[in-house]
């Protein structure tokens, strides 16, 4: 699984990339998956253009992407860091909650994270999670690197998709 070496992830975000891959997944019939928007309570509206121009966050909001994968419901986030570890203090505590009671109710929860540094994407499991978080509540590390993650889990870009994330989640449900 190789990593973004021209063009990469340079110039356009994460989730840009993750809602093409979303709409070529829907296009072949293999999932359907949605952006949840973050809810906001617009301030200031620029009447010539009809653009919000200031705004507040109305609630917490859960994760970023929620929807099935042939009949399997999915949860995941979509986060991105500079360094070769990844802050926890970037997963909200509400968002590991919802996660985890996601996963309790039959789904599957997940980060998809780009490490800005490699130039790579991985899939990192809910049950992985738990375990640098469970670290942290007990005092340990608020962070874990990337050298902690299970690298078969690296996210390949297939074709014209960029963030193939279906495969690394069938390897991981293989797994489990």
């Amino acid at each position: 699984m190789g990593t973004w070496k021209t063009r990469g992830l340079r110039g356009s975000t994460l989730e840009e990339y993750i809602n093409y891959s979303n709409e070529k997944y829907r296009e072949a019939g293999l999932a359907l998956i949605q952006k949840i928007p973050t809810p906001i309570t617009p301030i200031d509206i620029d009447k010539s253009t009809r653009h919000i121009t200031l705004a507040y966050f109305d609630k917490k909001s859960t994760v970023d992407y929620i929807g099935a994968v042939q009949g399997l419901p999915v949860c995941f986030d979509a986060k991105e860091c500079a360094a070769e570890s990844f802050s926890l203090a970037n997963l909200h505590e509400h968002q590991f909650k919802f996660m985890c009671e996601f996963e309790k109710q039959g789904g599957v929860a997940f980060l998809i994270i780009f490490f800005k540094s490699l130039d790579k994407i991985m899939y990192v499991p809910l049950s992985d999670l738990r375990v640098f978080m469970d670290r942290m509540y007990a005092g340990g590390k608020k962070s874990f690197k990337f050298e902690e993650l299970n690298l078969e889990y690296e996210i390949p870009k297939k074709g014209d998709i960029i963030v193939h994330y279906l495969e690394s989640l069938s390897l991981y449900l293989l797994d489990r």
